[in-house]
């Protein structure tokens, strides 16, 4: 199979379902960027030396692969993706919540940076919410589901909260504002 088609050469490509749309449709940006955030996740997680860490990066990589398959498949299409489980949120809250009773109390603003890892995740978390807003503005043209939405949100919390484990676990300082 060729990687190239020449069907993209003209700025338009394919949603799931066949309809053609302009590589600048808000679908392409939202699930574009959720392609960016997991790129960079893959990044993160070359950086992590705990395995738990790495396999939770690897989760939200493979559901991220699934919000974005939702996200570019239109309605009509005769095949569907399977929605988007809350459980794939709880999941999150489980890890933050695991993680924030390993940390210091926060009591003002983080400057993104520390370790390595750590300011990989804070690159993550600035692309989860740049993600997070693509999917919103595309809101204003179709239904989202909900669940969707919270995944990414809780998803920018979870990324800020790693960043910081990673810092406290290093005994690297969080620089504050």
């Amino acid at each position: 199979m060729k990687i190239y088609t020449r069907t993209g050469d003209s700025g338009q490509t394919s949603l799931v379902g066949g309809k053609r749309v302009s590589k600048t449709h808000p679908r392409l940006e939202a699930y574009g960027t959720v392609d960016e955030l997991s790129s960079h996740l893959g990044l993160l997680a070359s950086l992590l030396t705990d395995h738990h860490h790495r396999q939770t990066i690897l989760t939200i990589q493979q559901t991220l692969f699934s919000l974005s398959a939702i996200l570019a498949t239109e309605p009509e299409s005769k095949w569907q993706p399977e929605p988007l489980s809350p459980s794939h949120t709880e999941k999150l809250e489980v890890e933050i919540d695991h993680l924030q009773q390993q940390l210091p109390a926060l009591h003002s603003f983080i400057i993104p940076g520390g370790s390595q890892a750590a300011s990989q995740a804070h690159v993550c978390r600035t692309v989860c919410r740049r993600a997070e807003r693509c999917i919103l503005a595309l809101t204003e043209e179709i239904e989202v589901s909900a669940d969707v939405l919270r995944y990414v949100n809780r998803l920018s919390d979870y990324l800020f909260v790693l960043a910081r484990h990673l810092n406290v676990s290093k005994g690297i300082q969080e620089i504050t504002h």
